[in-house]
């Protein structure tokens, strides 16, 4: 047995509940917890390509996402419904995540490829040894906001001190200890959010975490009323979001197949929202039958609104674009705010060998 895996084995049953983040982050209301956290979506078959390995065989592949298929998967359902992935040879089956699904368990664990992840996460997981390593990050902006209601005085995170606030568990270990430590949030002000709007919704003078291309949409709906949406990424908070990762092994045992997920993957959310995104969509209603047409609608204009995908280093390097010195402020913010230890190798939580090549490239 390769040593490295066996070390994670060993290890991400112990850190389980510390890398639980990847999962609960992303959480929104687009998804069900009915919905079924295994539902996968294949390939269809296609002609042979230059891409594909010698043998004419799509190589199997499986990416595991961190929550319930929608807008801000998108990109990698268009890869499958258009073909873009048996194009560079592989045979993608996407594994819907939810919020029972620690991404950590079953990357390290060999139940998927690639894994939708994050970077604190991956930060962390260098800290306590995982080994893991993140190939690409196609979010430059991460979607997590905090949401107010309207003529409250509150027009940036500073008006938000001393008002209670709905976040989950995952928050004490991601975006509170930089909020605590940049704003003087207090424990006090700490709410539990349960993914329900509704006491949110019954105090006017509280705020409630949320996802940009969801939450606010859902309160519109059932509030009656536009709430304030303060995106955490436009104050510091930088880390990258919907991460491309894998087992540290699989880089080095097969690094073409790694190239070539990472390419198409790209690819896919190129066309994704340049192109028609119809058909990943109708993939994205499948694995989550609840996921409606207006609420996908209003996320992918959000993504593009906001800069999420396409903004910063992306606009030169492609979707996907990531860089150390990014990597080293974020680890920074993280070891100021005592999250991570300041001898941490950050390094280590990814590799640029597989990005960053230009949006002609990826365009082409």
């Amino acid at each position: 047995m390769n040593n490295s895996l066996s070390f994670g084995r060993r290890r991400f049953v112990r850190y389980g509940s510390l890398l639980v983040s990847a999962s609960v982050l992303a959480a929104c209301t687009g998804g069900s917890d009915t919905a079924s956290e295994t539902t996968t979506v294949e390939s269809a078959e296609a002609e042979p390509t230059d891409a594909e390995p010698a043998s004419g065989e799509l190589q199997k592949v499986t990416y595991g996402t961190n929550w319930y298929a929608q807008a801000e998967h998108g990109g990698f359902y268009q890869a499958i419904a258009t073909g873009i992935y048996a194009d560079h040879g592989l045979d993608v089956t996407i594994q819907m995540g939810g919020p029972q699904v620690n991404g950590t368990q079953l990357l390290m664990g060999g139940s998927v490829d690639f894994f939708m992840g994050y970077g604190s996460d991956a930060l962390q997981a260098v800290q306590e040894g995982i080994p893991k390593v993140t190939v690409a990050s196609i979010f430059q902006k991460d979607p997590q906001i905090l949401i107010a209601h309207p003529d409250q005085g509150v027009n940036s995170l500073e008006d938000l001190q001393g008002r209670p606030i709905y976040i989950s568990s995952a928050a004490n270990v991601t975006y509170w200890p930089l909020l605590s430590a940049k704003y003087g949030f207090t424990e006090d002000m700490k709410r539990p959010y349960n993914f329900n709007p509704g006491p949110f919704l019954a105090d006017e003078t509280a705020a409630q975490q949320g996802y940009l291309s969801s939450e606010p949409l859902t309160i519109a709906k059932e509030g009656g009323f536009e709430p304030v949406v303060l995106l955490l990424a436009d104050y510091g908070y930088d880390p990258y979001s919907t991460t491309i990762e894998t087992r540290q092994e699989i880089v080095d045992s097969d690094p073409d197949k790694v190239q070539r997920f990472v390419d198409a993957s790209i690819k896919g959310w190129y066309s994704y929202l340049n192109d028609d995104p119809t058909p990943g969509n109708e993939l994205i209603k499948q694995d989550n039958p609840e996921m409606t047409d207006e609420q996908i609608a209003y996320g992918i204009e959000k993504m593009k609104e906001y800069g999420i995908v396409v903004s910063g280093d992306a606009e030169e390097m492609g979707i996907g674009a990531m860089t150390e010195e990014r990597w080293k402020s974020f680890f920074d913010t993280l070891v100021e705010a005592e999250v991570l230890e300041p001898d941490v190798d950050y390094t280590q939580a990814f590799t640029l060998d597989f990005t960053n090549k230009g949006t002609e490239y990826y365009e082409s």
